[in-house]
């Protein structure tokens, strides 16, 4: 079996295109929306991304506030920058990327919840534990939204998730045994026994341990969809955690990179748009 792809970057532009549309709606009610950064220092792979998120924003008519701080910077100094983004109206939503090499959990702990565009300030991951609405973390719901585009079945599907971490496995959990998603959910992690077993198991597999090649054609259910969220180094390239020869096993299989990463980035935007949208509804 060859399995069907789960095309993150055509997914990414389809919702780039639709996202246009409800910013110019917005345009129209005299509202730009604006996404801020905030980058310490010069990690290549950070500005990489940074720069990815503004050339993203600029497509679909997005205003970028970039504050770009050099190598160095204290830990009140980011703050500062931080409560000025709180403060500016012209700031819909914003990160501050990672990682700093500061107190992070203070850094976003200092984030307006209602800007906050990852989605991971505490109270927000507080809000999705109790089912209300609040921002959600963009790569779960990147994953939720690639299988929904795709008609993979959620619904009554076990799902297994390995890696339990706070950015993707915990709170993609979470997010599919919620109503709307309605799926049973496994998560592994490193002191699973016989790990083989549960994936093995599964008609969806979320592979997010940061372990390359950890899961193999022989772990994989036939016809299972297989989405490689996970991200690693081998030899200076980025490297996922789905071996690829899971491909001939899988019936659906996102690609790492071209899958999980570019739903992230729609979602961001995604986070932006809706944040300006709900300004909007508390002015009416």
């Amino acid at each position: 079996m060859t399995a069907t792809l789960l095309d993150g970057k055509a997914t990414l532009a389809a919702i780039k295109r639709e996202l246009a549309g409800r910013v110019a709606a917005l345009a129209e009610r005299g509202v730009q929306p604006g996404l801020g950064t905030v980058l310490v220092g010069d990690d290549p792979g950070s500005h990489w991304y940074v720069n990815a998120k503004h050339k993203d924003c600029a497509e679909i008519g997005v205003a970028s506030i970039r504050h770009d701080l050099p190598a160095g910077t204290t830990q009140a100094e980011v703050e500062a920058v931080v409560r000025g983004l709180n403060a500016d109206p012209a700031c819909t939503a914003f990160l501050v990327q990672q990682p700093t090499g500061l107190d992070e959990f203070a850094i976003l702990s200092a984030v307006d919840p209602v800007k906050d565009v990852d989605g991971l300030h505490p109270t927000n991951l507080g809000w999705l534990v109790l089912g209300k609405p609040a921002p959600l973390p963009c790569t779960p719901t990147g994953i939720i939204e690639l299988l929904r585009r795709h008609d993979v079945p959620i619904a009554g599907a076990h799902v297994v998730v390995v890696g339990r971490g706070i950015t993707v496995g915990r709170p993609l959990a979470l997010m599919l045994t919620r109503r709307s998603e309605n799926a049973t959910v496994t998560v592994c992690h490193t002191g699973t026994r016989d790990l083989a077993a549960h994936v093995r198991s599964a008609d969806i597999v979320v592979a997010a341990a940061g372990s390359p090649s950890l899961i193999t054609a022989d772990m994989v259910k036939p016809g299972a969809a297989v989405l490689d969220a996970g991200v690693s180094r081998v030899d200076g390239k980025i490297a996922g955690d789905v071996a690829a020869e899971v491909a001939e096993v899988a019936g659906w299989l996102s690609p790492n990179p071209g899958g999980v990463g570019p739903m992230t980035r729609a979602m961001l935007l995604t986070n932006v748009v809706e944040a300006a949208e709900r300004s909007l509804e508390t002015r009416a």
